[in-house]
């Protein structure tokens, strides 16, 4: 037996996580944005979900004719960052257990889309090198990069 997330062979798919979301909210927005971002790395743990949503959202974008509005340097800023708050490991640990709601509830600032300016400065996220691989953090590094 299969999930919503899930093909037949039990692997979980950026489609069927991006139906899951949207079947809920009927849009996408930045929150649904934050909810797929939290679903990939609770199944799937942070490294796995980086690599379906990397690649996910660079299809999406091809697709919709828009190749450009992928941006590699967000996308993992963003993965990192919900993983860290949710516990990252895909088990059950983590803030918010399984309730996306009460997770988004206890970390308001991950429903804030301009998070990721408090810790890139606004020429880093335009560069093209940005946009097409990893770019670490130059006004202050992530909370888990301090201790």
């Amino acid at each position: 037996m299969t999930t919503g997330t899930e093909r037949k062979d039990g692997t979980t798919t950026f489609d069927t996580l991006l139906a899951e979301v949207t079947a809920s909210a009927g849009r996408f927005g930045h929150r649904e944005h934050v909810h797929l971002t939290w679903l990939a790395v609770r199944r799937l743990g942070m490294s796995e979900a980086l690599h379906l949503l990397d690649d996910g959202i660079r299809r999406t974008a091809a697709r919709a004719g828009a190749p450009e509005k992928y941006h590699h340097t967000l996308t993992r800023a963003w993965t990192e960052l919900i993983a860290h708050h949710a516990g990252g490991d895909g088990g059950d640990g983590g803030d918010g257990g399984n309730d996306f709601d009460a997770f988004a509830d206890g970390h308001p600032a991950l429903l804030d889309k301009h998070l990721p300016e408090r810790f890139y400065r606004a020429g880093t996220l335009a560069a093209p090198h940005a946009r097409t691989g990893w770019v670490e953090p130059d006004l202050t590094p992530f909370p888990w990069q301090t201790r």
